[in-house]
This record gives structure tokens, sequence and C-alpha cells, in this order.
């Protein structure tokens, strides 16, 4: 790719043999979605793009990145709120040693969040374990549910596009087979993995927003993978994209049994370093996890839990429509913090503007930035949800080519679509949730880009 990108890279002798290899086989897709090598190559190409290509050797030339992947948290960081209760929390000492699924508080607080998201009462804190982000936990589930079955592994299940850190975490451990899932005017169909569905399946991964086209999946197919998966078949949902904007309903059977949901404070709270975070699964299933939690990393930073629990208790009350705090909102909170009900009524008013502002933000970034990407010509797949859009520009076919051209012309950095599984043509990812500088900036530089003209027939 560097030497067909036209970059320094060409001279070196690696480039040379590549110019001068012929190709040996044909693959087929099949053979490249359940091939053994497909997810380490991507992963190996996300980790030379991220340590030494646009933060290595290319760095200097990157003026605008626009495929960081989440919210710039300097434009739109934490609340005032969640802050001062970080800052109690330092205050107070606390960041002792704890339960290794999270203090007790905190996981009814972080309960009580998912059943109204949910829109049931179907989870208490016997139902949550807080872990160290999004990454961190499909790196743990796949340990936990897959470390006991190497014996007799069937082929995991993955939906791409995906981001390459989850599916690597899964098939390091069993083989995976990819599938391709189709995203048309926001809804993404789950026919592909339903298909691929079999009774000895192990676990399916994918995400309820996918990342990078920023489509929902369609949640009648998702509630019929549910169903046709055995009780053996743990299915992980990745809801960490489920920001800038509400989806209008999530299937009940998102709390089968089966059914490990995972949560991030990265890209909805935009706390992207936090490396925090939670699972929400069966009760039976989240006890067996402490003892998994306990060996292998021993629990999460204590010095988060009252973090969480406000923010969880907090952002419930948003969802329920709440105007002010009453009695029974003030006694959710331990007496020993000392809260009073005017000082809390003023914190939730302080966290709903914050969020509210937020939100608004990021839309109408989100909205700049599709019509910036609109007027220069290129192709948009316009989000229903996350802080990602898949742009196609036309003339390319190689997403990476694509980015190399991009930012050697104009300084502006894009994700090569292969990054996330798009293995077809120059699709690639745009991170909307920049400040309004970065984007004049970005279509400044864009105006003059360059098309490559078709190859003459």
């Amino acid at each position: 790719m560097a030497s067909e990108a036209g970059q320094a890279e060409a001279a070196t002798p690696e480039a040379e043999l590549w110019r001068q290899s012929r190709s040996r086989r044909s693959a087929t897709a099949d053979e490249v979605l359940s091939g053994p090598s497909t997810v380490t190559f991507i992963k190996e190409l996300f980790n030379t793009f991220f340590r030494d290509d646009l933060y290595g050797r290319h760095r200097p030339v990157a003026k605008v990145i626009l495929s960081g992947g989440a919210v710039d948290e300097r434009a739109f960081g934490l609340s005032e709120v969640l802050k001062a209760a970080l800052s109690f929390s330092l205050d107070q000492d606390w960041y002792g040693y704890s339960d290794s699924r999270g203090r007790l508080a905190c996981r009814e607080a972080v309960a009580r969040l998912e059943n109204q998201r949910l829109g049931l009462t179907v989870y208490d804190e016997a139902n949550v374990a807080l872990t160290l982000g999004g990454t961190f936990s499909v790196n743990a589930l796949a340990d936990f549910i897959l470390g006991s079955r190497r014996a007799t592994l069937a082929p995991a299940l993955a939906a791409i596009p995906n981001y390459p850190p989850l599916v690597q975490a899964v098939a390091r451990r069993a083989p995976v087979s990819l599938a391709a899932v189709p995203c048309r005017d926001g809804v993404v169909s789950l026919r592909p993995l339903i298909d691929q569905l079999r009774p000895e399946t192990p676990l399916v991964l994918l995400q309820t927003v996918n990342n990078p086209t920023g489509g929902a999946v369609d949640e009648d197919e998702l509630a019929e993978l549910i169903r046709k998966a055995s009780p053996q078949t743990m299915i992980l949902l990745d809801e960490c994209h489920e920001c800038v904007g509400e989806l209008p309903w999530r299937s009940p059977l998102r709390a089968s049994a089966n059914v490990v949901r995972i949560a991030s404070v990265s890209k909805s709270w935009a706390a992207p370093g936090f490396k925090a975070g939670w699972i929400v699964g069966d009760a039976a299933v989240i006890a067996e996890y402490y003892e998994f939690a306990s060996t292998t990393y021993g629990g999460p930073p204590s010095l988060l839990y009252l973090f969480i629990e406000v923010m969880a208790r907090l952002e419930r009350w948003l969802l329920e429509g709440l105007d002010c705090p009453g009695p029974s909102e003030f006694m959710e909170f331990e007496p020993h913090l000392g809260l009073t009900p005017s000082r809390l009524e003023t914190a939730y008013s302080v966290y709903r503007g914050d969020r509210r502002g937020a939100e608004a933000g990021l839309l109408a970034l989100r909205d700049v930035s599709v019509g910036l990407m609109q007027d220069l010509g290129a192709e948009v797949m316009v989000p229903r949800f996350s802080v990602n859009a898949a742009v196609r520009f036309p003339g390319w076919r190689d997403s990476y080519v694509c980015y190399r051209d991009i930012l050697a012309q104009t300084g502006v950095s894009f994700l090569p679509g292969i990054l996330t599984f798009c293995f077809s043509g120059a699709i690639m990812r745009m991170t909307t949730a920049r400040t309004a500088p970065d984007l004049r900036d970005a279509a400044d530089r864009l105006a003059g880009l360059r098309f490559p003209q078709p190859a003459a027939v």
C-alpha cells in the first residue's frame, strides 16, 4: 500500500519486493472472512496506523485529525458535577481495595440506570460489575467465557464493520468467523449474523451502534438472534456507541440470560482516557465473573465509584424526564456524603444543562461535518447515532491509499475504512465530535483536494 500511495516508502526494499511479487492464489470472500490470519492482519495494520504512521513519521504532516474516534474532551468534557464527585472522593481518600465487581451502592445506581434504558425492572446490583472500559470489558469477557472451552471450541462470530482490538480480543482465544452486516438508511441488518449462528457457536460479538456508520441494529433482528442462540452461546452487546441521540427502544431480550451488555464512559460522557465502564448480565454470570475479576485484575479503580454513582443516578433522572429531585431522589444517596436537598437540586440542574448543551453541540457539529463532506462531493452515510460517520471519496479504490493521499495533499487525517474491516472501496471514518475551529480548518484545507482521475479503459 505504501508503494501504491506514492510516498517515500515506495523506495524501500520491502516495497520493491512487493512490486516484484506475484499472486500465488486467489481467495474467496468466505475464506477471507473465516481465515485465521485476517483479524491478525487488520489488527497489525491498525497498530501500524496509530503507532508508526499517523502518530509516527506522518505526525508533522497531520494538521487536523478527524480520525480519533472519540469526543474532543477539551470541548465536551465532563460535567462540573462529576468533576466535583471526583474531587470529593480524593478529599476523602477513597481509593482503597474494594469488591472486585465494584462498590454496592454504585452497582445499584448503574442497575437502575440500565433498567431505565431498557424500560424494564430486571436488574439490581447483582447484575452489574464495574470494569475498566469497553475494550477492556470485551477482552476480559472473551477470556472469561472462552478460556475454559478451548478443547471443543467452534468459531465465534463477530459482526463487521467493527473495532479491531475487540475482534482480536476474541480471535486470540478462539477461531472467529466475520459476518458483514449491511447498513441501510441508518439501520444495521443482522441477517448475515443470524444465518451463520449455530447451536455450538460459543460467542457472538456485535456493536449495537455500528462503528463507523453510526447505524443502529434492527432491534427485531437482534431479538431474533437472541432467540435463535442456544443457552450456551454468549452474546456480547457492545453498546458504547449508543450516544448523540437516544434509541427509540431496546428489545427486552437484551436482558436475556445469555446476553452481556457492555457500557463505557468514553463516548457518552466524553472521557475516553478514564477507562471506566460496566457490564450488565445475568446474576449467575456476574457472580461467576467475580472470581475471574478477583484473579486477573483485582477490581476497578475505587476512586471512580462516587463519580459513576452520581453520573448513573443523575442520568437516570434525566431519562425519566425529572425536573427537580425530591425527597425520594435525595434518599438514594448515603447520609455520609453530606448532601442537602438544595445542593442536590443545584447539582442536578447543572448536570442537566451540561448534558443537554453537549448533546445539542455534538448534533450540530455532526450536521456540519456531514454537510462539509457532501459539499466536497463525497458520499456520506448519515449517522443516526455515534460521533463517527462513514464517508466514501470518489476516485480512490483503497482506503489506506486514500488516507495517505488526502493527508499528503491537505494535512487532514481520516481513518481508513480497512481498519474497521471495511474491505471494499475507499470508505473512510470521520469523527465529527471535534471543535468548530477544527472543522473550519479542515474545510479550508479540503477545498483544494484533487480527486484521482478514473483510469482509461
